[in-house]
């Protein structure tokens, strides 16, 4: 079958209440889906899927899951009732062999980093999807190789979507009044753009080294909401465009980078 090579996406998700609002981040969203070409499905990798071993989630139809406290109600009234896809689960286990992938038929679902930017993609939820688990006690090169795994869907017709913030530091966010970035989030988060095509031993690549980089460890005090990109990065391959549909840094330390592989 000739079928068009897929993009890879990162997109940085941020506040729950981007699912509610209408901004230059979720305007960006709704414009990928409006414009990429349509996939046959999805692999989307969450930060809030963060796991000991890797799982993807196997049910036909999986539960929306609101992870997060303290918002309106109208948000926990919002689902995402896209189609699981017990077939594309399994395909991820067969690409990812030897490596133990779990099928997980009842306990996750679409946790808000994933369903959060797709309800504005792909508002009609009518594409089949699965979401894999991020390995918390993996490297982040070994995040990067799983990229370059999963490229392979990418010319079956599938979309592989990774969602996070390059710079997510929560403690420090300022959370009312003034939103200007923290000079350590600003140079973090232009790091992470000058060095998106990088090409070199997987080892010495920057942005798998982050935590050695300006502004490192301050923009990632913990690495589940910057190893998706990684996947994405990985999924580059070589000589595609690499472009970045939305940029911004919210709260002072937030941000919304997003990034568009082919």
């Amino acid at each position: 079958m000739n079928v068009s090579r897929m993009p890879a996406l990162f997109l940085g998700h941020g506040s729950p209440m981007n699912v509610l609002e209408d901004n230059q981040y979720t305007q960006a969203w709704r414009h990928l889906g409006a414009t990429l070409p349509r996939p046959k499905a999805i692999v989307v990798v969450s930060a809030h899927w963060f796991t000991r071993g890797t799982g993807v989630t196997a049910m036909e139809q999986p539960k929306t899951i609101h992870d997060f406290g303290g918002f309106p109600q109208a948000l926990y009234d919002t689902h995402y009732p896209a189609p699981g896809s017990p077939e594309l689960a399994q395909r991820l286990v067969d690409l990812l062999t030897p490596m133990p992938v779990v099928l997980d038929k009842e306990a996750w679902g679409f946790d808000h980093g994933s369903w959060g930017v797709l309800i504005k993609m792909y508002p009609d939820a009518d594409i089949p999807m699965v979401q894999l688990s991020i390995d918390s006690t993996k490297p982040a090169a070994w995040h990067f190789e799983m990229g370059r795994k999963l490229a392979a869907l990418r010319d079956e017709g599938i979309m592989l979507i990774a969602s996070g913030n390059v710079v997510h530091n929560l403690r420090t966010a300022r959370w009312h009044g003034e939103n200007t970035p923290y000079p350590w989030a600003t140079a973090f988060n232009d790091m992470v753009r000058a060095n998106l095509t990088w090409q070199g031993p997987v080892e010495q690549h920057p942005l798998v080294n982050y935590l050695q980089q300006e502004g490192g460890s301050l923009s990632n005090p913990t690495p589940e909401h910057f190893l998706p990109l990684l996947y994405v990065l990985g999924a580059w391959d070589g000589s595609e465009p690499v472009s970045v549909p939305v940029d911004g840094i919210e709260m002072g330390s937030l941000s919304m980078l997003s990034v568009q592989v082919g």
